[in-house]
């Protein structure tokens, strides 16, 4: 185990290398830095000058080498536009994004799991066909569409909830978290109501697909014979072998709602790294660009690395066959 655990983390560590790479690459090709922070006004020796002192000038080699050797401090730069170290900047937005994720999560665990159970053990009753019939709308709908669809509804029509912003928020050592508050509460509900609605249709159906799949093998058929009670079969020998693809699919869309609260937040105004990334496309702010990829992507693969040890743990095939 110790060997398949090593063999993950230095995979993980090649990968971040490449995603800084490309990371580093795509920041020579967006924008003119220099042009968003001086304005029209300023010469063309003024931004000449600045982009020497800067550093821009230099060959690409020469400062990929330096962001690396900044990166392995914890530096990888600074924001042109707030005048800040990138990654402070990163991190003073992360909490509301990490926030709003979360809360999903816990709302997709919650309904997927139950919803999924129930439509793979009567799948022929009408509320599984109404919940199959409603995951494939949800499926299908662009998640800045059921956020309009939202607000209008509960914000607009019925005044119940705020419509954007992430209102009010309590510092707990240095983590503004919104989950504190009633009005932060409330601000966040309708943004993680939206970012549930798309990932909770996919869930449902790979868990109503998986159990589905369990109910026919033999041991569950053998468990049927034993007599043993139905709850027992359906919760312990069915589901429990349900949730390894499930886990695999959760570690790799975890990352994947990061990447969707762009969208998300754009609509509700949230604060967070979605919002915070284009802003920095339109300002031209590459370092805080890289520095959101180089974010993102350690998310990524810390939440897959972790997965992959913990499938590790629960099937020992998987550390067998990543030895070969």
């Amino acid at each position: 185990m110790f060997a398949f655990i090593i063999r993950r983390v230095l995979q993980a560590i090649l990968v971040m290398f490449i995603i800084s790479f490309i990371g580093f690459a795509l920041k020579q090709n967006v924008g003119d830095p220099v042009r968003e922070i001086t304005g029209i006004s300023v010469s063309a020796a003024e931004r000449e000058a600045i982009r020497e002192k800067l550093g821009l000038n230099d060959p690409f080699p020469v400062q990929y080498g330096r962001f690396l050797k900044g990166a392995l401090q914890g530096d990888i730069g600074q924001s042109f536009f707030y005048k800040k170290p990138a990654m402070d900047v990163i991190l003073s937005k992360a909490p509301a994004t990490l926030e709003l994720v979360m809360v999903s999560s816990v709302f997709i665990v919650i309904l997927s799991i139950p919803m999924g159970i129930y439509c793979a053990i009567y799948p022929r009753r009408f509320l599984s066909r109404l919940i199959m019939a409603m995951s494939s709308i949800g499926v299908s709908v662009p998640i800045f569409l059921i956020a309009i669809l939202l607000i209008y509804v509960f914000a607009i029509e019925l005044n119940w909830l705020p419509s954007y912003g992430r209102g009010q928020t309590v510092s707990v050592w240095g983590w503004e978290s919104g989950l504190l508050s009633l009005d932060g509460l409330k601000h966040l509900l309708l943004p993680s109501v939206s970012l549930t609605a798309l990932m909770l249709p996919l869930f449902v159906r790979l868990i109503r697909s998986e159990m589905m799949e369990v109910l026919e093998t033999e041991y569950v058929k053998f468990a049927w014979a034993k007599g043993l009670p139905r709850l027992r079969i359906w919760f312990v020998h069915a589901f429990k072998n349900t949730l390894l693809p499930v886990i695999t699919v959760g570690g790799v869309q975890i990352g994947t709602m990061i990447a969707f609260t762009i969208l998300t937040e754009t609509v509700f105004q949230w604060g967070g790294l979605g919002f915070l990334f284009l802003e920095a496309v339109e300002r031209a702010d590459t370092s805080l660009l890289v520095a959101y990829l180089i974010f993102v992507g350690i998310i990524f693969v810390v939440v897959n690395t972790v997965v992959d040890i913990i499938y590790g743990l629960v099937n020992p095939m998987v550390r067998i066959a990543g030895m070969k």
